[in-house]
């Protein structure tokens, strides 16, 4: 059973920084692309950030140069660095993994979510 456990969310004034991080647990897998998305109240969950294994990124264009991603491989842990933080990234931050199982077998496991809240 693979599980997914965030942690690093928090309250912060504009302007302030918070580091994510998702570390996975389990035995038996391997872990392809990484991603932290988010979910405002109201709103649909947007993607933030993708690392693939490699440690290549992609950013939403309403973080680029804000938000920095990156991986330890060996921890098996994704972070989400958050800069310059604005009210607007108020909202349940969640990690997500492209596991693989087996050659045949390949889910996508989420974290629990992490609240971040900016405040004015």
């Amino acid at each position: 059973q693979v599980q997914l456990v965030e942690s690093g969310g928090g309250l912060v004034q504009a302007g302030g920084s918070l580091r994510l991080s998702c570390a996975a647990s389990g035995s038996g897998f391997s872990i392809n692309a990484m991603g932290w998305y988010r979910q405002a109240p109201g709103k649909q969950r947007e993607l933030v950030a993708t690392i693939t294994s490699g440690g290549r990124t992609n950013y939403a264009d309403s973080v680029k140069g804000r938000f920095t991603t990156s991986r330890d491989n060996a921890k098996r842990t994704v972070y989400l660095q958050l800069n310059s933080l604005k009210p607007e990234d108020t909202a349940v931050y969640y990690c997500n993994a492209d596991v693989e199982v087996s050659t045949v077998r390949r889910y996508i496991y989420w974290g629990q979510g992490t609240q971040v809240t900016v405040l004015t």
